[in-house]
């Protein structure tokens, strides 16, 4: 079994609650997640999409922050080639000076996923191939060994011990083994491509100031319920926005699952509807606790990122609960807080 268990939280947006109450909500499901006794929480870098409110993820991870008092913050991930890395210490730097000793750094090497999107942030699909040097310059901020920029200084963050993860998107895990730094590796429906991934990191990890060991985080969408169907309805919602960006070419809110469920679908959504479904961690606790010992014995994972979006926020926060209880994490006893953030 995980014990370790965090979570990953995209702020999406529901049909009829804008991306202002998405924002709120995540918030407060920041909050909850620390009565339940999570971990860490982390929030997104999504631009120019729809259905998810998160675009400026270090701004948020500063609110997440200021409305807890223990669970770590921060982001999964800011992606670095859409920033100057010198901007991105500054920012780490004044949220760690603010809340010490709880900000994470989690750092991702995608760029805008249209034309359109990389144009207004000034990027190209070339930025992604400059990670690495990215990445070090960026820790070199951090630590004040960068020498690019001579009688340049990042402040407040030179000197201040801010943790780094690398989200394993592309070469990511070879660039964090290289780097010593802590791997987060996604999504737990394709096993057999996490655990090759993490076997490899773990090969060519090499010891750093940062890390003197691999740590491996795994994400991945986790469900449960009092039952394996009401499990599974959970998952529907964001399964249908997945198919619906498939065939339509843009991801939209969520809608709620008995909507989608009546839907008549094409052929091809419906492929890509059940698709979406199929793989995830969901079911009862005792079909979820068994699931997750799998995922554990598979990839020898320290910790685990819980990434689950859905319409109903009582079923989310149940499912929350539920999970919290199987791993035995303190405050799981409580129930959580239903009430968004008005």
């Amino acid at each position: 079994m995980i014990r370790k268990l965090s979570v990953l939280d995209r702020s999406r947006t529901r049909r009829g609650h804008p991306a202002p109450q998405a924002l709120r909500d995540t918030v407060a499901l920041a909050r909850t997640a620390e009565e339940l006794g999570y971990h860490r929480f982390w929030v997104s870098e999504h631009h120019s999409v729809p259905g998810v409110a998160g675009s400026a993820p270090t701004v948020l991870a500063a609110a997440v922050a200021a409305a807890t008092h223990r669970i770590r913050v921060g982001t999964g991930g800011v992606m670095l080639p859409n920033h100057q890395p010198m901007v991105v210490a500054e920012q780490f730097g004044v949220l760690e000076s603010l809340f010490p000793g709880r900000i994470d750094m989690g750092l991702g090497r995608s760029v805008g996923f249209t034309g359109g999107i990389r144009r207004a942030l000034g990027r190209d699909t070339g930025d992604a191939d400059r990670f690495e040097e990215q990445l070090d310059e960026l820790l070199g901020w951090l630590d004040g060994t960068q020498r690019a920029h001579p009688e340049v200084h990042a402040r407040p963050a030179e000197g201040l011990s801010i943790p780094a993860y690398v989200l394993a998107t592309g070469e990511g895990a070879g660039i964090a083994a290289r780097a010593g730094l802590p791997l987060v590796v996604g999504d737990l429906r394709a096993r057999d491509r996490v655990s090759a991934i993490v076997e490899g990191y773990r090969e060519e990890f090499r010891p750093s100031a940062r890390g003197t060991r691999p740590y491996v985080v795994v994400s991945g969408t986790v469900a449960v319920a009092a039952t394996e169907e009401e499990a599974r309805r959970v998952l529907v919602p964001e399964a249908w926005a997945l198919a619906h960006s498939r065939t339509r070419g843009s991801f939209p809110p969520l809608r709620p699952a008995e909507e989608i469920e009546a839907l008549e679908m094409t052929p091809k959504e419906r492929e890509l509807y059940e698709g979406a479904l199929a793989g995830h961690l969901h079911g009862t606790e005792d079909q979820v606790a068994a699931q997750l010992s799998e995922v554990a014995e598979r990839t020898g994972a320290d910790e685990l990122l819980v990434t689950t979006s859905t319409y109903d926020r009582t079923a989310l926060l149940d499912s929350y609960a539920r999970l919290a209880r199987i791993a035995g994490l303190s405050g799981s006893s409580r129930a959580p807080e239903s009430e968004p953030l008005k």
